[in-house]
């Protein structure tokens, strides 16, 4: 463990209060002076490996709790939030967020989420102000639809892995007596024998714009034609969620902090999504093949017959303590760059909450050759560096009239773990000098020399010389050019 990990007073102080203890109870109880376990909380002395240990064997509690993560992930959302110019006064140093971030977690998050609201406020201000000046346009706003944005937050906050799904997803291989060979029939059969429910390919003419529905009145699975193999065994083992393993979807959803019913919904949809995974996926099976073959996803999608965003997907879940596979990163965005999906368990690689990406990121780059793998050593601005894979995929269309949709997907890990991936064979990952500089987007990135900058930093006041023209109107130019 490095010296910075090492200095975790004040997630042991958290810890101790949360137990309603005294320094000299704890002291006790793990073996150590009080004046000792005084100087650890006070960042005077290191958390050593044994006395982590100690500490996770008394109280029962995951390493994995003293993880840097997410305050890590909590600065760099505070470090966006304090970057507008409503704080350009304020003379806010990123050490005093850290400290923020370490001494009050849960205050941070509320300041995050105080100015998600602000800025989604702001801009739906600006959509009303738009459709009031056009009376062509003008109409009534309807609620504000953030469901996503917090399921997409809760999933993070649970690392994208459900204990509970993944043991229901095991119990039903045996129970249910699936059939490996035959995932899609044997699960039919299941569905039938089990809820009485008959599962039915239908023409997409039929089904329009819909790929998989469940009719309650005729209790039938009704599934599109055009769903290739995969597809088809995804949706039939959601439909299965969610008709008999409503426990196990309302304890993992109950972990969550929804402003809106429309959020549980959805959270609901995805825990279910989840759980096809699991089954299609087995954590134990899954994991060992990706070790085998360096995680090379094309053989994963063919091996377990799943498509490449749901292996990648699943790759980020392997979070399972005592089993857990790399940290990855995931990414999907569409070719306007809007992107619907995201998450993280690579530590200090975080994605902008407000904007677009880096256009440096090369998860830009997958349009431009369709279906072809694409490496990248990404270095952030705070000298971390990662391996960024992407890759462009098509989801099913309904025919001429509805054609297919197009999305890049990029996954990717800490450079340390790197050579664990086929992705990495002849890549010089000691070279970080030749790796490209990447930020979170343009507004919060301190890059001053960025010829791809899109808008000017937060950080910075825009310099205006009309005598002098760069390559990017917001590149400082030197005074030798």
């Amino acid at each position: 463990m490095s010296e910075k990990k090492a200095m975790l007073g004040h997630k042991v102080r958290r810890l101790r209060r949360d137990l309603k203890m005294t320094q000299a109870q704890m002291a006790e109880e793990i073996g150590v002076s009080p004046s000792y376990l005084n100087l650890i909380e006070a960042n005077q002395r290191p958390l050593t490996v044994p006395l982590l240990l100690k500490i996770a064997s008394v109280y029962g509690i995951d390493m994995a709790s003293f993880a840097e993560d997410d305050e890590t992930r909590l600065v760099a959302s505070l470090r966006e939030v304090f970057a507008d110019p409503l704080f350009e006064a304020g003379d806010i140093k990123t050490q005093d967020m850290k400290e923020f971030a370490a001494v009050a977690p849960t205050l941070g998050q509320a300041v995050v989420a105080l100015y998600r609201a602000y800025r989604e406020a702001r801009e739906d201000l600006g959509g009303l102000a738009e459709k009031v000046a056009d009376r062509d346009k003008l109409q009534v706003m309807g609620a504000q639809a953030f469901p996503q944005e917090e399921v997409s937050e809760f999933f993070q906050a649970e690392q994208n892995h459900f204990p509970e799904l993944e043991e229901a997803a095991e119990e039903m291989w045996i129970s249910a007596d699936l059939d490996s060979g035959n995932l899609q029939g044997s699960l039919s059969a299941y569905l039938e024998k089990r809820h009485g429910v008959r599962v039915r390919l239908m023409p997409q003419p039929v089904m329009g714009g819909a790929i998989c529905r469940y009719d309650r009145h005729s209790k039938r699975v009704l599934i599109s034609e055009m769903l290739d193999s995969g597809g088809r065994v995804f949706h039939l083992a959601a439909q299965t969620a969610l008709l008999g393993q409503g426990a196990a979807l309302e304890a993992a959803s109950g972990r969550g902090a929804f402003g809106h019913a429309e959020s549980r919904l959805l959270a609901r949809v995805s825990l279910a999504n989840y759980f096809a995974s699991a089954l299609m996926m087995p954590y134990g099976r899954f994991l060992t093949a990706a070790r085998e073959v360096r995680y090379d996803i094309e053989i994963l999608q063919r091996r377990f017959v799943a498509s490449y965003e749901q292996v990648c997907q699943r790759l980020t879940s392997l979070q399972r303590p005592g089993a857990k596979g790399v940290p990855f990163f995931f990414a999907r965005t569409d070719q306007a760059g809007n992107m619907s999906k995201r998450f993280s368990a690579a530590p200090g690689f975080h994605f902008a909450r407000f904007g677009g990406a880096c256009p440096r990121w090369n998860i830009h780059d997958a349009f431009r050759q369709p279906g072809q793998m694409q490496t990248q050593i990404a270095r952030m601005p705070d000298g971390s560096a990662y391996l960024s894979i992407v890759r462009s995929v098509s989801k099913p269309g309904g025919g001429w009239k509805q054609p297919a949709r197009h999305f890049a997907i990029a996954i990717g890990c800490d450079i340390a773990h790197a050579g664990q991936l086929v992705y990495a064979d002849g890549l010089d990952l000691s070279n970080l000098d030749a790796a490209t500089p990447v930020g979170v987007n343009c507004r919060v990135c301190p890059r001053l020399d960025c010829t791809q900058r899109a808008f000017p930093p937060l950080s910075h006041r825009l310099a205006v010389d009309e005598h002098i023209r760069g390559i990017s109107s917001y590149v400082s130019v030197g005074a030798g050019v």
